[in-house]
């Protein structure tokens, strides 16, 4: 591709969500119908969408549950992900072909609808890192020759970088989903056995969503949602080497290996680049949102600072529910002209899903000396070229000494803390043990509902922050044992941990039918409405994540038996799906949340709750191959749909198997599955189609 002069490409967001000549790399064979498992399609069944309302953080929650459900949950079964091609469906097996290529890639691709598409939010032009970069300059400018830097270190050639992207640093809550106009699906270039590059793939102009649609509000779920699907790529892209004359990925053995000329940064120069551009948009949102939209409770305004010196008693200092933005007019370029909190209750659900995010990233910015479980390829990136070190005495042991940075590393340090100081000020109630829903942010404010799903996951929170803060790897490898530093917060961590998941067990857990209630009423107890499937999922993420911190098998042992009494109670096999509550028997409502959880679920039961040798209680329910079977079968149905018109998955790109060719009997739907492509006028999709997102579903038997 011809290189653009910097004036145009100033007049353009630059950013590339991958080599123009990959989708001609596929080597896709004559596409198959994507079959369902045997005996798992009821005739008739439906899985007819319910809203076509975009909702940024369960989307970007499912699709993490997706990724970690997809190749890494793959390959740890066995599986040699050079088999998997995405023009053989279900080869070598259905269930590693719907992991490895329709869970992980769709995971991909919805986070660049997200942050690199759509419009979702507001420009990175704008980002604080990039303003004062840019200084008395045009900060597209700087944006542009930033771009250049980042595409250098990993050796990407700056000509080939995306056109017209829409890089967000920060994400709005919700948003339209349906494209505004004409996707330019025109020939780009030749690809192989007869197919093509469309434009798209290379000039995002067309792909926009309406942005007089979009919820103009900032959310730590939303914001926090997106980081962890950023987090969690960039360092999957960013964990490795690659040379530069074969582009082959060579294994971190020091952090200056990048020296060497014939070496770059990331596994890949395509992989390496999107990792660069992920870790510039995290930089930028942690400056914005540690800067900006931290509220003083005492005071009603934002910009108060959080700090690993924070104290709550002296004051509170948190992510409020909602912020309203006021655009500052830009129509190519937003940015804020103003920000009104609307709503200043702290949820629980904000405040674990920024912190897993925020641990994410801490596993990777790490630079502590101390941290001897550090990849040597990340300490590369964060060693002041491409991306600034942190000051020494944030690096130490002390707490005391802390300065104030705008490095990655530090702008992150103190979010986390901050977060974690929170969860126990705000939402810990002592005497219970137990983390509850929300505090309105006034004075003894805590309130008295403690959600089952919530405090799974804050347990999935608490587990990852104490890795973070202990040095212990995180990513694709949180699961592995390592040795920790055994720090002041990650001890205290650990003891919450237990406590909750003791509670689960004491309070939540009804010995009558083997379930757990759906919440618990401080002073009046379990909550009586009929249970469900979300709720029994939090408690089996909550009480692995337990056994996971303190190798302590109570935890898991309960997690086991719930996960069987949870298969018993709610899988429908008729419909290859599970009940969404007790007693149900058709009309089962999906939103992304659900679908994350039970992508979660499975895969737990898949890796740490599977029957071993060593177990003296065998499930059927968690036989390896029921579980595969369930997976498979679940995703196709609900996932997928049976036609397509239905399902929660509304497009796919090439990376899913559908490919453009200038002849063909199905021009909307090439590999002939029951995922449209993008630009396809299916059901509801609009006139110009529709992105690749998921959308809430109920599933309806004949």
């Amino acid at each position: 591709m011809a290189r653009k002069p910097l004036s145009v490409l100033l007049a353009t967001a630059l950013l590339a969500g991958c080599t123009p000549e990959a989708p001609s790399g596929t080597n896709q064979s004559a596409p198959q119908p994507a079959g369902q498992a045997a005996g798992t399609k009821a005739q008739g069944l439906r899985v007819e969408k319910t809203d076509y309302r975009f909702d940024t953080a369960a989307n970007m929650f499912a699709y993490s549950e997706f990724e970690l459900s997809g190749e890494p949950l793959a390959e740890s079964l066995g599986l040699d992900l050079d088999l998997l091609d995405a023009g053989k469906p279900d080869s070598p097996t259905p269930f590693d072909y719907t992991a490895g290529i329709e869970s992980y890639e769709y995971s991909e691709e919805a986070m660049y609808e997200v942050v690199e598409k759509s419009g979702l939010g507001l420009h990175l032009v704008n980002g604080p890192v990039n303003v004062k970069r840019a200084g008395a300059n045009d900060p597209r400018k700087a944006l542009a020759e930033r771009y250049f830097a980042l595409a250098k270190a990993v050796g990407y050639a700056p000509e080939e970088l995306f056109q017209n992207m829409f890089p967000t640093f920060v994400e709005y809550a919700s948003g339209d989903p349906h494209y505004v106009t004409k996707v330019d699906t025109s020939k780009f270039a030749d690809g192989e056995d007869g197919r093509y590059i469309p434009k798209y793939q290379v000039d995002f102009a067309t792909l926009r969503w309406d942005r007089g649609r979009m919820e103009r509000v900032l959310t730590p779920s939303a914001l926090g949602g997106t980081y962890l699907k950023q987090a969690l790529w960039l360092g999957d892209f960013l964990g490795g080497f690659h040379t530069v004359d074969k582009d082959e990925e060579l294994e971190a053995a020091s952090p200056d290996q990048d020296k060497d000329p014939n070496i770059r940064l990331g596994v890949s120069t395509a992989d390496g680049l999107q990792g660069m551009l992920l870790a510039e948009g995290v930089w930028n949102k942690l400056a914005f949102m540690r800067d900006r939209l931290f509220l003083d409770a005492a005071s009603g305004k934002l910009g108060a600072t959080p700090g690993t010196k924070y104290d709550p008693a002296k004051g509170l200092v948190y992510l409020p529910h909602a912020i309203q933005v006021t655009e500052d007019g830009s129509t190519e370029f937003p940015g804020v002209k103003e920000l009104k909190v609307t709503d200043k209750r702290s949820l629980l659900q904000d405040q674990w899903l920024m912190m897993w995010a925020a641990s994410e990233f801490f596993g990777t910015s790490d630079q502590r000396p101390a941290n001897r479980n550090q990849n040597p390829a990340f300490r590369a990136v964060f060693d002041g070229d491409p991306f600034p070190k942190a000051p020494a005495a944030n690096l130490d042991n002390q707490i005391a000494n802390d300065v104030k940075a705008d490095d990655p590393y530090s702008l992150n340090r103190d979010i986390l803390y901050t977060l974690f100081a929170n969860l126990e000020a705000m939402h810990w109630n002592a005497r219970e043990q137990t983390l509850v829903d929300e505090h309105s942010g006034e004075a003894n404010g805590q309130g008295d509902h403690a959600d089952t799903f919530q405090i799974g996951y804050a347990l999935e929170a608490l587990r990852l922050f104490q890795r973070a803060v202990d040095g212990m790897p995180l990513g694709y490898a949180s699961g592995e044992a390592a040795q920790g530093l055994g720090t002041p917060e990650g001890k205290k961590a650990l003891g919450m941990i237990k406590a909750q998941a003791d509670f689960i067990l004491t309070k939540l857990l009804d010995e009558q039918d083997g379930l757990v209630a759906n919440g618990y009423r401080i002073g009046s107890g379990r909550d009586g409405d009929a249970k469900t499937l979300k709720a029994q999922l939090g408690a089996i993420r909550g009480l692995t994540a337990a056994f996971l911190a303190t190798k302590e098998e109570k935890y898991r042992d309960a997690a086991r038996k719930l996960f069987d009494q949870t298969v018993k109670t709610f899988w429908d096999d008729g419909a290859s799906a599970f009940r969404d509550a007790v007693g149900k028997e058709n009309d089962y409502a999906y939103d992304p949340y659900l679908a994350g959880a039970v992508s979660a679920g499975l895969r737990l039961g898949m890796l740490n709750l599977v029957n071993t040798d060593a177990d003296k209680e065998k499930y059927p329910s968690l036989e390896l191959g029921k579980l595969t079977d369930m997976y498979t079968r679940f995703f196709k149905t609900v996932v997928n749909g049976p036609t397509l018109e239905d399902g929660m998955q509304t497009s796919e790109f090439w990376d899913t198997g559908d490919y453009y060719k200038e002849t063909s009997d199905s021009p909307d739907n090439t590999d002939k599955d029951t995922v449209p492509q993008i630009q396809a006028a299916v059901g509801k999709h609009g006139p110009y189609g529709i992105a690749p997102v998921l959308l809430p579903v109920t599933v309806k038997k004949p």
